[in-house]
């Protein structure tokens, strides 16, 4: 039985955490990530897992991520120079830059090993939707075991 694909709008910050808690653990190439700088837009496909399904029918599926009105990004720690390295996703946060009527400010990408990247925006504009299949997982992500002996 397949559920419908996974399709988020964020136009706030109150919108950024159930798409961060939906990349959580997701899996993409430094080459799949890419700012157009003329469009104003990043955009990033990720392989990510389905933390909506049910425990024990664990899937991962193909999801693709846009961001508008984007004023810079800035990389630290990634290797830019290795398009086919991989990057795994801790967590997707929002800073605001200003006073409570600014909409502008960071999205920050935090993925594991210490890698950031940080995309300026005049507002959150963001859409994230499935665009695959799902298939079966080969394992369910466990951090509590990443750090064990």
């Amino acid at each position: 039985m397949s559920s419908k694909p996974l399709r988020l709008i964020g136009q706030d910050e109150g919108d950024v955490a159930p798409v961060s808690a939906a990349l959580q653990d997701a899996i993409a190439r430094i080459a799949d990530l890419k700012f157009e700088a003329r469009a104003r837009r990043f955009t990033a496909l990720f392989t990510r897992y389905r933390w909506e399904k049910p425990a024990g029918k664990g899937e991962r599926i193909r999801s693709g991520l846009q961001i508008g009105s984007v004023t810079s990004v800035k990389a630290q720690r990634l290797r830019k120079g290795a398009p086919d390295a991989f990057v795994s996703l801790l967590s997707l946060t929002f800073e605001p830059a200003g006073g409570a009527e600014d909409p502008s400010g960071t999205l920050v990408f935090t993925f594991a090993g210490g890698g950031a990247l940080k995309v300026e925006v005049e507002c959150v504009d963001l859409v994230l939707a499935d665009v695959s299949a799902p298939w079966k997982a080969s394992a369910r992500p466990d951090h509590e075991s990443e750090g064990a002996p």
